[in-house]
Order: C-alpha cells, then sequence, then structure tokens
C-alpha cells in the first residue's frame, strides 16, 4: 500500500485520462519519443494529435505519456502537448534515467521501454507505437540490445507495432524474444513486418486474425499470471509500403555510413533513421506516421475487446 502512496505523487492524469479511468473506458497509451526526437516542430505535434483523435474516434481514449515538472504526465492537454512538441533539448529517457528526469524535474520523452513501465504504473495494458526496438547488426561483438525487449519479458503490457525496425538484426531480436518468452502475435499474418515492408523473412508461430482472438489471448496470458507483455506485430498498410529491395538498400547504404563514421550505441537508431529519410528524399517519414495511424486503430479495437472480455467477468 506505501509504494502505491508514493507512486501517486508522481503520477498525473490528464483530465479525460482520469474520466475515462472513472468510467471504464478503454486507454490506450502513446509514446512521446517519436514527438520530441522524431520529426520537426510543427509537424511532430500535428501528427500526435491526429493519432490522439484516431484512438477516439475507435471510441478508447489516448494518454500521450511524458515527463515534465518532476511528473509522469499519463495524458497531455493540448498545451501541454505544444510546449514539449516546441521545445529543445528534451531528454529521451529509458529505464535507466527516469527516476532522475523526475527528480530533476527535466523535460523527458518516453521510449517504448519507458512508456510501457509508466502504462503499467497508471494500470494500461495496451500502447501503441511505431516499432520496437531490438537486437542491433554486429550485436554479438558490441552487446548492443535495446532495453525494449527486456522490458517486454517483465512488464505487463502489450505493444502494438509494424514489427521491429529493419535496421535492426530481426533474426537475432525474435530469438531474443522467444528466449525471453514474450509472444509475438501475428495480425492477419503470418511473417514479421518490418516496419517499412508488410513481411519479413522470419515466420511468427502465432496469427490472429481478429482484435477479438488478441484480447481473449492477452486475457488468459495475464490470468494465468504469465509475466510480461506482448507484441501484436501489425504490418504497414499495402497502400503505404515501401518497396522491399528499394528500402533495404538504402538500410544497408546507411549502416554501412554509421560504420565507417563509427556511430554506435544509443546514437545509432536516430543517425540511422535521420541518414534514411534523407535517402529516400522524406518518403521513410511518410510511411512512418502511415504505420502509427494504422497500429492506433489496430491498438484500440484491441483495447476495447479486452475491456469487454474483462467486464463479462466481474
Amino acid at each position: 500500500m506505501e509504494q502505491y502512496l508514493e507512486l501517486d505523487q508522481y503520477l498525473e492524469y490528464s483530465e479525460e485520462v482520469r474520466e475515462a479511468k472513472i468510467n471504464d473506458i478503454p486507454v490506450v497509451a502513446l509514446e512521446s519519443t517519436i514527438i520530441s526526437h522524431g520529426m520537426p516542430y510543427p509537424q511532430n505535434v500535428k501528427m500526435a494529435r491526429e493519432v490522439e483523435q484516431i484512438v477516439r474516434d475507435e471510441g478508447a481514449v489516448p494518454a500521450t505519456i511524458a515527463i515534465m515538472d518532476g511528473k509522469i504526465k499519463i495524458g497531455l492537454s493540448d498545451e501541454e502537448l505544444e510546449k514539449f512538441g516546441n521545445s529543445e533539448g528534451v531528454a529521451k529517457v529509458s529505464r535507466r534515467d527516469l527516476p532522475n528526469v523526475v527528480a530533476m524535474k527535466k523535460l523527458g520523452a518516453t521510449t517504448v521501454t519507458t512508456t510501457m513501465i509508466c502504462a503499467e504504473m497508471a494500470e494500461i495494458e495496451m500502447f501503441v507505437t511505431g516499432g520496437i526496438g531490438g537486437v542491433h547488426r554486429g550485436a554479438e561483438k558490441t552487446m548492443d540490445i535495446s532495453a525494449d525487449l527486456e522490458e517486454l519479458a517483465k512488464t505487463n503490457v502489450a505493444v502494438v507495432c509494424a514489427g521491429a525496425k529493419s535496421i535492426l538484426d530481426l533474426g537475432l531480436t525474435m530469438e531474443y524474444l522467444e528466449t525471453k518468452g514474450v509472444p509475438v502475435i501475428g495480425y492477419q499474418t503470418e511473417y514479421l513486418p518490418a516496419f517499412y515492408t508488410r513481411t519479413s523473412e522470419f515466420k511468427l508461430s502465432f496469427r490472429a486474425e481478429s482484435e477479438e482472438e488478441i484480447a481473449e489471448t492477452l486475457k488468459v496470458k495475464w490470468a494465468l499470471g504469465l509475466q510480461g507483455g506482448a507484441v501484436i506485430a501489425n504490418p504497414i498498410p499495402e497502400e503505404d509500403a515501401m518497396d522491399e529491395s528499394y528500402i533495404n538498400g538504402i538500410i544497408s547504404q546507411a549502416v554501412k555510413e554509421a560504420e565507417t563514421e563509427n556511430i554506435s550505441g544509443k546514437d545509432s537508431t536516430p543517425y540511422l533513421l535521420g541518414r534514411i529519410k534523407e535517402l529516400t528524399n522524406g518518403k521513410s517519414l511518410d510511411a512512418n506516421i502511415a504505420l502509427v495511424k494504422h497500429n492506433a486503430r489496430v491498438g484500440s479495437r484491441i483495447a476495447l475487446s479486452l475491456e469487454k472480455k474483462i467486464e463479462k467477468e466481474v
């Protein structure tokens, strides 16, 4: 009990999220790194508002999570979103950084990892993002593995994404998730989506045809006390997908350039995504926005199905 009382002083809910919780309306978590580090202002704020509206249109409530003024904000007001998207020097916050950024009252953007942590604190089970992190290419030498994978193994939040970013070693990423017991459920697909493209060479163990199937699987997983999250792999819409050979060639070029410039660790992902955007003349960013919006629709529907199944049992 004492732990939860302590937690309350650091969590701050938006009025919209607070009302949703009182009225048992499903809440969908959204990350804030995509706003602060993903694209320039004002495009970032416009995109965030559009994604939030998609969640509302599906009947759920969006909770964009960010750190401001010593609080973990579970949902941002319109003014807070504007301030967040237009501020410089926003810290990119992972699990290790969270206590310091809150304690020092810094402005912090939540990654996939931190959004999962904060969503679980706020008892939100569904989180929508673009793509998860994973095992980086050459990790057998560098040990460069995203904290997202460890978080998925221990935090009870489902993550709807367009697979893992294709700048990663997708094979090793899947092996890592399997070792950690994290289910990867393909939504209407048998193969892992590769972010910009709808498929990869890696076959999935689970395929679901409907949001209801996914919701039932999640309900049973957590009812059985099986700790950890799940990956809902939702392919980018066909009309927004990029040509596989074209984007893979671009990615290979960007990876080689990163190696030449000795860019590694936490700097590698932003560098690679930025370089890919340049090499594709912005087409990769368009694809990124499209897949996030699609994930918001699917994630909201799963959240609604999950809420109905829980209500039936109460």
